[in-house]
C-alpha cells in the first residue's frame, strides 16, 4: 500500500485530528495561564499601589492637621501680642504694662524706672 493511501484513509484522518484537537486545547489552555497569570499580576499591582496611595494620602493629611492647628497657635499668639502691643500706645497704656511687668519681675529684684 501507498503512503497516499494512508494519508486518505478515514483512520489517519481521525488520528491526526484528534491529536491536532488535544495540541490545540493544550495551546489555548497555556494561553489562557499566561492570561490569568497577567490578570492576577496587574490586580495585585493595582491593590498594592491603592494602599500605598491611601497610606500617602493619610501621612500627607496627618502633616497638614499638624500645619493647620500649629498656624492657629501662631495666629493666636500674633492676635494677642497685637492687642498688647495696640494697648501700649492707647490712653494710660503705659501704666498699664508696667503693671504687667510688676507680675512678670520678681519682687526682690531692685526695678529702676527712668521718667
Amino acid at each position: 500500500m501507498s503512503k497516499s493511501f494512508y494519508k486518505n484513509s478515514i483512520f489517519y484522518k481521525k488520528y491526526l485530528g484528534s491529536l491536532f484537537i488535544k495540541r490545540q486545547q493544550k495551546e489555548d489552555n497555556f494561553v489562557s495561564l499566561i492570561y490569568l497569570i497577567i490578570k492576577v499580576s496587574f490586580s495585585l499591582l493595582a491593590i498594592v499601589s491603592l494602599i500605598k496611595l491611601g497610606y500617602s494620602s493619610k501621612v500627607r493629611l496627618t502633616r497638614l492637621k499638624e500645619i493647620e492647628d500649629s498656624f492657629s497657635y501662631e495666629k493666636y499668639r500674633f492676635n494677642v501680642l497685637t492687642n498688647k502691643f495696640d494697648d501700649l500706645f492707647s490712653s494710660e497704656g503705659e501704666q498699664r504694662f508696667m503693671k504687667d511687668q510688676d507680675q512678670i519681675i520678681s519682687r526682690d529684684i531692685i526695678r529702676v524706672i527712668w521718667r
